[in-house]
C-alpha cells in the first residue's frame, strides 16, 4: 500500500491489515461517528488537547479523531434532474481504462490561462475542461469585464440583480471556452472581521450569503458553465490557512449545530440550486485537512446533501493521495502530481482504492459536463486565453454590450448611504466640487504582466508590499478599489473612477474642480460647495487585514472637515470600515459604503451623489464603534502555545456572529445589519402571519433526500406579509426585511427579504414564505433539523434594528 495516513482514523491506513476491507473500516467509522458527535463537544477538542502536560504538540496524531470518520465514499446515484446526465456518463466512463479514468481527476501543465486543464479524451469525443477563476468575472485574459465584487452583489440585497449579473458573467466564461467558473464564494462567511476574503463572499448571514448563492448558481449554470461553490468549508482566516515549513494549516474547530446553522447552509443552498461542483478548502476541519474530511464530504455534502457532483481541490490543499480518494475528493488541481496520477493507478491495482471510487469520480465529473451541455457547441477550450498576453493570439471578445446595464446597476447598487446630515445629498448644482483621496484616481498601471495585473492589487503602491514579510498597509494608495486581492479578482475592460466621472459631470455641468490624490492636509478652497473624501480598505487572498481602520485616512478625512464645512467620504471597502475616528465630526455630512463596485465604479458613484439614481443598497454586514466590540472575533487566530505548530481555531462563539452576537451582548453598533440610506422615506403596515393548512409540522423531516438535503426541509409551512410605501418625493428601492426569532435561538434571524420599486405615494404588499428549514433548529443527537412547537416572534422592517412590525407564528 502506498504510504499514506488517513487523517481521519485514530491509526494510519497503512496499519490496518490487507485483508480488513473498506466496507468493514465503514461499519466501525460509521459507528464511531455517531458515538463522536453525540457525546464530544467538538469546539472545544483543540483546546483540551495536551494542556495537562503543557508542552507544545508536535505530532498530529494527538487530533486523531476529532473529525468523525464517514467511508466509503458514497457513488453518485443520478437521481432528479442528473438521470439523463448520468445514464450518458456511466455509458461513456465504461468505455474508459483505468488510466483514462484517472486523467480525468487531475489538472495538467498547459499554454493557457485557464487556472486548471483536464485534458480531452478524444476517442470518445470528450474536449477536455477548463477550469478558471473566479467567481466575480473571468481573470488573466483581455476583453473581459469587471463586475461587482460578491460584497457589492451582498450591499444590493437584489436577488434578481444577483441572477442577472452571474448570466452576464457566464456569458463571459463561455465565451473563452470556460466550462467552470471558480466561484462563487460562500467561505469564508465572514466569521473572522479583519479575514482578506470576505469581499469575495456575499454576507456573513448565512440566509443573505445562500439566497444570492442560490441566485448566482442558476444564473451562471442556464448559460452551461459549471459553477464551482467554495471553500468548503471552516475557510475562515487567510493566515495560516496552507502548511508553513513545520507549521500545519489552522484547523476550524466547528461542533455540529453551528457547522449546520452557519456554515454548511449556504453550501446547502448551492446545492439545493444544482450547482455541479464544490470545492474542498486549504484549511483543516476540526483536525483534519478540508480535501481529506470524510466526514464533511463524504458524510455531510454526499449523503446528508445528496449531492451529485464533483469535489475539486482548491489549487495545492492536496495534502495525501489514498486518504483524499477514500475522503470524497474527485478531482485534484492544479496538477495531479504528486499524490494521484500514476499513483493513484496504483493504489488501484494494490487495493488500497477500490476501482468503484475511481469510477464514481469519473462519473461525477464526465456527468457534469453532460448536465451544463457542454459536450455540444461549447467553445474550445480557453479559446483566447494564452497563458502570455504578449504573445500574438487570438482575439476573443468575451465581454457583450447585453451586460453593460447590469454592470452599472451592479455598481449603483454596490454603494449603501449610512449618513446624510440635511440632505447633504444629492448634490444641488455645485459651483465648485474639492475632491480628494488616493481611491478616486485611477491606478497608474494596467497592462499584462504589470504589478498585480491580473490579480486585483494594480492599486497597490509599491510601498505597500514589503517584500520581506512587513507590515502590510490597510489601504491601497495607487488608486480606485475596484475589487479585492487575488484569484478572485477580475480584468476591467477599462475603468471608470471617481475623477474621471467627476470631471466628466463637470465638463457637462460647467462645475469647477480642485483635487489632490496624495496629500493627507490638502489645501482646501473655501468656496467649495463639497468636498468629496475618498478612500479604501484594501483586502486580499493570502494574508488577513491589518485592521479595521487606518490613521492616514482618519486624518485626512479629519482635516478636510476642519476646512470644509459640507465633507462627503467615500470608502472603497474589502469589508468593515470603522468610521468612529471622524463621523461625529459637524462637517462630515455624508458616508457612502461603495464597496467593489467593478469597472463602472465613478459612473455609479457619480450618479448617486448627484441623484440622478436613488441609493438603495443595505449594509450585508454591521459596522460597530469600536474593535472591541468584535472580541476574539477581530482577529485570526495565530499559532501560539502548545499549538505553536498546529493552530487551533475554536468556534465556541457558536452561531453568534455579527448582528447575533451584538443582540445577544446588548451592543449597539454605529450600523446595523440591513441598515441603509435613501432620498426618499419608507413606511411598514398591514404585517399578516399565517400556517399554510395541511402542511405536516411534525418535529422532523421525513421524505427521502434530494439534493439540498430532505426533500420536505423546503415545504413552505408558513407565510408573512406586509405593505411597504413609498413615503416621500422620489421613487425608490426599499428592502424590506423578515427576521424571525426561533424558540432557544439568537433573539432575530433573517429568513427573509425583498426590494420592491416605488414610485412618491406607491404601495406594494411584499410576501414571505417559510419552509421548515427556515424555522428548523439542528438537532445534534437525532442528526435531523428540528422543528419546535411553540411561539416564534416574527418582525419585519427596513433593517435588523428597525423593525416596526412583529406578530406571532405558533406551530
Amino acid at each position: 500500500m502506498m504510504n499514506v495516513s488517513c487523517i481521519l482514523c485514530s491509526v494510519p491506513l497503512d496499519f490496518y491489515p490487507v485483508s480488513m476491507t473498506v466496507t468493514a473500516l465503514s461499519n466501525i467509522h460509521t459507528m464511531l461517528s455517531a458515538l463522536i458527535y453525540i457525546f464530544a463537544g467538538l469546539a472545544t477538542w483543540g483546546h483540551g488537547v495536551g494542556t495537562a502536560a503543557q508542552s507544545i504538540i508536535t505530532d498530529d496524531t494527538a487530533f486523531y479523531g476529532q473529525s468523525p470518520p464517514v467511508y466509503p465514499s458514497p457513488n453518485g446515484t443520478g437521481s432528479g434532474d442528473w438521470v439523463d446526465a448520468y445514464k450518458k456518463a456511466r455509458a461513456l466512463v465504461a468505455q474508459l481504462t483505468l488510466e483514462e479514468k484517472v486523467n480525468l481527476t487531475g489538472g495538467i501543465q498547459a499554454d493557457s490561462s485557464c487556472s486548471g486543464i483536464i485534458p480531452p479524451i478524444e476517442r470518445l469525443g470528450f474536449t477536455g475542461l477548463c477550469l478558471s477563476d473566479a467567481g466575480n468575472g473571468v481573470r488573466t485574459t483581455d476583453f473581459a469585464s469587471s463586475w461587482a465584487a460578491g460584497i457589492s452583489v451582498g450591499a444590493s440585497w437584489n436577488r434578481d440583480l444577483a441572477n442577472k449579473r452571474a448570466v452576464g458573467m457566464a456569458n463571459e466564461f463561455r465565451n473563452k471556452g470556460v466550462h467552470v467558473a471558480l466561484g462563487p464564494v460562500v467561505g469564508p462567511l465572514g466569521r473572522i472581521t479583519v479575514s482578506g476574503r470576505n469581499w469575495e463572499g456575499f454576507s456573513n448571514d448565512p440566509y443573505l450569503c445562500g439566497a444570492l448563492a442560490s441566485d448566482t448558481v442558476k444564473g451562471v449554470q442556464s448559460v452551461g458553465v459549471a459553477t464551482s461553490t467554495k471553500h468548503f468549508i471552516g475557510n475562515e482566516q487567510e493566515t495560516n490557512r496552507n502548511p508553513d515549513g513545520n507549521v500545519s494549516a489552522v484547523s476550524s474547530n466547528i461542533d455540529d449545530k453551528t457547522l449546520h446553522e452557519m456554515y454548511l447552509w449556504p453550501f446547502q443552498d448551492a446545492v439545493k440550486a444544482g450547482t455541479v461542483n464544490i470545492m474542498c478548502s486549504y484549511n483543516r476541519v476540526n483536525n483534519s485537512y478540508g480535501c481529506s474530511n470524510s466526514k464533511t464530504q463524504n458524510g455531510l455534502l454526499k449523503t446528508e446533501l445528496g449531492f451529485q457532483g464533483f469535489v475539486v481541490s482548491d489549487w495545492g490543499a492536496q495534502h495525501a493521495g489514498v486518504a483524499t480518494a477514500l475522503a470524497g475528493l474527485d478531482m485534484v488541481m492544479p496538477y495531479a502530481s504528486p499524490y494521484w496520477s500514476s499513483n493513484l493507478t496504483e493504489a488501484v491495482t494494490n487495493g488500497s482504492v477500490p476501482e468503484t471510487r475511481i469510477t464514481d469520480m469519473a462519473t461525477r465529473i464526465i456527468a457534469a459536463w453532460y448536465k451544463m451541455g457542454q459536450d455540444k457547441g461549447f467553445p474550445a477550450i480557453g479559446t483566447g486565453m494564452p497563458y502570455d498576453l504578449t504573445q500574438p493570439h487570438q482575439q476573443v471578445i468575451a465581454k457583450s454590450p447585453n451586460g453593460k446595464q447590469i454592470l452599472l446597476q451592479g455598481a449603483v447598487e454596490s454603494h449603501v448611504l449610512v449618513k446624510n446630515v440635511n440632505n447633504a445629498l444629492p448634490l444641488k448644482t455645485p459651483k465648485l466640487i474639492s475632491l480628494f483621496g488616493y481611491s478616486a484616481k485611477s491606478f497608474d498601471q494596467y497592462t499584462p504582466w504589470s504589478g498585480g495585473w491580473n490579480g486585483g492589487q494594480a492599486p497597490l503602491a509599491p510601498s505597500d508590499l514589503d517584500a520581506d514579510g512587513g507590515d502590510i498597509t490597510q489601504i491601497a494608495r495607487n488608486g480606485t478599489l475596484i475589487s479585492g486581492g487575488g484569484s478572485g479578482a477580475n480584468m476591467p475592460a477599462y475603468v471608470s473612477s471617481p475623477a474621471d466621472a467627476l470631471s466628466q459631470r463637470a465638463y457637462d455641468d460647467g462645475t469647477s474642480l480642485w483635487w489632490d490624490f496624495h496629500s493627507g492636509n490638502p489645501q482646501v478652497d473655501q468656496a467649495s460647495d463639497a468636498c468629496i473624501v475618498v478612500g479604501n480598505a484594501f483586502g486580499t487572498e493570502g494574508w488577513d487585514r491589518p485592521g479595521l481602520h487606518d490613521d492616514f485616512t482618519d486624518a485626512l478625512i479629519n482635516n478636510v472637515a476642519s476646512n470644509c464645512s459640507n465633507t462627503i467620504v467615500v470608502f472603497h471597502n474589502a469589508g468593515v470600515r470603522l468610521v468612529d475616528q471622524f463621523i461625529d465630526h459637524p462637517n462630515v455630512t455624508a458616508l457612502i459604503y461603495a464597496h467593489l463596485p467593478g469597472q463602472d465604479s465613478g459612473r455609479a458613484l457619480t450618479s448617486i451623489l448627484y441623484g440622478d439614481v436613488n441609493p438603495s443598497g443595505k449594509l450585508p454586514y454591521s459596522v460597530p464603534r469600536n474593535e472591541s466590540d468584535y472580541g476574539a472575533l477581530k482577529n485570526q487566530t495565530l499559532p501560539e502555545g502548545i499549538y505553536e505548530l498546529f493552530p487551533q481555531s475554536d468556534f465556541t462563539e457558536g452561531i453568534y456572529i455579527d448582528y447575533r452576537a451584538f443582540d445577544a451582548k446588548n451592543i449597539s453598533p454605529r450600523y446595523e445589519f440591513g441598515f441603509g440610506l435613501s432620498y426618499t422615506t419608507f413606511g411598514f403596515s398591514g404585517l399578516k402571519v399565517s400556517n399554510v393548512k395541511g402542511v405536516d409540522t411534525s418535529s422532523y423531516p421525513t421524505k427521502p433526500i434530494v439534493e439540498g438535503g430532505h426533500e420536505d426541509l423546503w415545504d413552505v409551512v408558513a407565510k408573512v406579509s406586509a405593505t411597504v410605501t413609498n413615503t416621500g418625493k422620489v421613487a425608490g428601492a426599499e428592502v424590506a426585511q423578515l427576521y424571525v426569532g426561533i424558540p432557544n435561538g439568537p433573539v432575530k434571524q433573517l429568513r427573509g427579504f425583498e426590494k420592491p420599486v416605488l414610485k412618491p405615494g406607491e404601495s406594494t404588499a411584499v410576501s414571505f414564505d417559510l419552509t421548515r428549514r427556515d424555522l428548523s433548529t439542528w438537532d445534534v443527537v437525532a442528526q435531523k433539523w428540528l422543528l419546535q412547537k411553540g411561539g416564534y416572534k416574527i418582525s419585519v422592517g427596513s433593517s435588523s434594528r428597525a423593525l416596526p412590525l412583529t406578530g406571532t407564528l405558533t406551530i
